[in-house]
């Protein structure tokens, strides 16, 4: 195969920072996806519908023009988030869902939720207003291996959860590990999983190959070859539980070599691209358009994409950086060449 044309996908998991770093990444994820669900952990955090408004203009005003790309807000909850918030979040035709961080697990998320109990009025008027959830599905516990941290979650969060409020949609982010996976599947139609380029090509050894590897860190972490494993299995089974999110989460080269040793792996460049690799390297890119373009629409009830997308087979080689700011961010799999590229005329699109 040399082509192959989709559907215009989606990103349904996507940081794009603000200010100057928000304008050096805005175009990247403009050239492929026709929309994407906004992570809202700036500083200050999205925590209003308000917010989220002047937040999706600060958006549109970096994209390149003419981009027909639509960024889909979502609000950050708190310990604190009233429920007649929720009202507003179901009347805004811009707002996606509410993002659930559990607090300090990940970049930005001092703000988040201590307890969901605490937020036991908001899930039920979400539940009421079929309003979706997103989870960093992760749990906390400063005695818990971090590579079993999502199957905590899972087992002392997320499963009460899905009992408590049966109508409630929510999607567990970025999985990353054969429990998620596991989990995702047993449940009805009403939760869903996104999964990352990385976690797909990439096993934790990836992070210690040739020395520490700090542009690969990222949270959750890259798990176990098993786990890796149990993603692309989901991915390219055709469940249309499982669909893209890039969780591409860009972060200043200083920021990532440095003591700080900031999480998130910057994927926006070339996330379709990633997939593709993929998904070709399971022998099933022919799936590749359900999980790219169609799944996450359908669960979120939007309708798909009328646009389409054309790879090429015509390898290139990443980059070692892309500027950022006033510095330089560092792509997955810098240096590293890519089996596949969008059509010159979809990049334009």
């Amino acid at each position: 195969m040399k082509t192959l044309t989709i559907t215009r996908p989606d990103d349904w998991h996507l940081h794009l920072r603000d200010g100057a770093a928000l304008a050096a990444v805005a175009g990247f994820s403009a050239r492929q996806f026709g929309r994407a669900v906004v992570m809202p952990n700036l500083q200050p955090p999205v925590t209003t519908v308000e917010s989220a408004a002047r937040y999706r203009q600060r958006i549109l005003a970096a994209l390149p023009p003419g981009s027909g790309f639509v960024p889909l807000m979502t609000l950050y909850l708190t310990d604190i988030t009233p429920p007649g918030e929720i009202d507003r979040v179901s009347a805004g035709s811009f707002m996606c869902g509410v993002k659930y961080y559990p607090a300090g697990a990940t970049t930005h998320s001092a703000a988040g939720v201590t307890s969901l109990t605490r937020c036991l009025g908001v899930l039920e008027r979400m539940e009421e207003l079929d309003v979706v959830l997103q989870l960093h599905g992760e749990s906390t516990d400063a005695g818990d291996d971090p590579y079993d941290r999502e199957a905590h979650f899972i087992e002392r969060e997320l499963v009460p959860l899905v009992r408590r409020f049966p109508g409630l949609r929510m999607v567990l982010e970025h999985v990353t590990s054969s429990a998620g996976v596991e989990f995702v599947r047993a449940q009805g139609p009403r939760v869903a999983a996104t999964l990352t380029p990385q976690h797909l090509l990439l096993n934790r050894g990836a992070m210690f190959d040739g020395g520490l590897r700090p542009h690969l860190y990222c949270l959750p972490l890259l798990k176990r070859e098993r786990d890796r494993e149990a993603l692309v299995a989901a991915a390219t089974s055709g469940d249309p539980r499982f669909f893209l999110g890039t969780d591409s989460a860009p972060h200043a080269r200083d920021a990532k070599e440095s003591g700080c040793g900031c999480a998130g792996v910057f994927s926006a460049h070339a996330a379709i691209e990633l997939y593709a690799q993929a998904f070709e390297q399971a022998g099933a890119l022919g799936r590749l358009e359900g999980f790219a373009s169609h799944h996450g629409a359908d669960f979120y009830r939007l309708p798909r994409n009328a646009g389409t997308l054309t790879l090429t087979r015509d390898g290139w080689s990443v980059p070692a950086t892309y500027p950022f700011g006033d510095g330089e961010v560092v792509p997955l799999l810098a240096g590293e060449r890519l089996a596949w590229s969008m059509a010159p005329t979809d990049a334009k699109a």
